[in-house]
């Protein structure tokens, strides 16, 4: 798995209220992402995005032996001034099927994150946390309470609804669900956009009627 990294790292040119610890430190781990062995089989990547390491691109590999085996994650990863003293705001920019994640939105309910963030913790062990995270959702602590309430009450149709989800927006392997494209497609001859109709068909459990009822009710 290649490890990709575009590297825009001269402090002469740069203009950020970033301060010399935050973008050394930010040099010294996405180093750390580009040489270490033991990240590659991982599938953890890391794009810079500007010259001033403010904004970045991360992607990780849907764990295996879950739904989201076989799809392939874009994050949008912002760093803060203070870096590493606050966290980096994290979001999903690949949509998800996930009781941690919005389905909206792509915010991230996850504690290092927020209240559990310490200046010892890297990118690296943010992007890992993300993917175990994916491995081991907890639908008592949700992000999105409609998609923890049907991992909770309805799992089989939650492992289906999220699979569909990696194979559509994030290539994941296998032929989709014949029945869930028929539905969409319903919806879409009525006017509905393509990812509205998977959103609502989605939240509704897949049902036609119920979902019909709710866009044009």
């Amino acid at each position: 798995m290649l490890i990709l990294l575009i590297w825009y790292s001269d402090p002469q040119t740069r203009t950020t209220g970033m301060s010399n610890i935050a973008f050394s430190r930010i040099q010294r781990e996405c180093r750390e992402v580009v040489t270490n062995k033991d990240i590659e089989s991982t599938g953890i990547m890391i794009e810079m995005l500007n010259d001033q390491l403010t904004r970045m691109k991360g992607t990780i590999n849907g764990p295996p032996d879950s739904p989201y085996e076989g799809g392939k994650f874009d994050l949008d990863i912002v760093i803060p001034d203070n870096y590493p003293f606050q966290p980096p705001k994290v979001k999903f920019s690949t949509r998800i099927w996930h009781p941690n994640v919005s389905s909206q939105t792509g915010l991230i309910c996850l504690d290092i994150l927020k209240d559990q963030w310490a200046a010892s913790l890297t990118l690296r062990t943010v992007l890992l946390s993300v993917q175990s995270l994916l491995a081991l959702p907890e639908p008592k602590d949700p992000q999105d309470a409609v998609v923890a309430k049907q991992k909770m009450s309805e799992p089989q149709l939650f492992e289906k609804t999220a699979r569909f989800w990696t194979q559509h927006y994030a290539k994941g392997n296998g032929q989709k669900d014949p029945e869930f494209l028929h539905k969409i497609m319903k919806l879409k001859d009525m006017g509905v956009s393509e990812d509205q109709a998977i959103s609502t068909l989605s939240c509704c459990g897949w049902d036609l009627t119920r979902s019909t009822d709710y866009l044009f009710s």
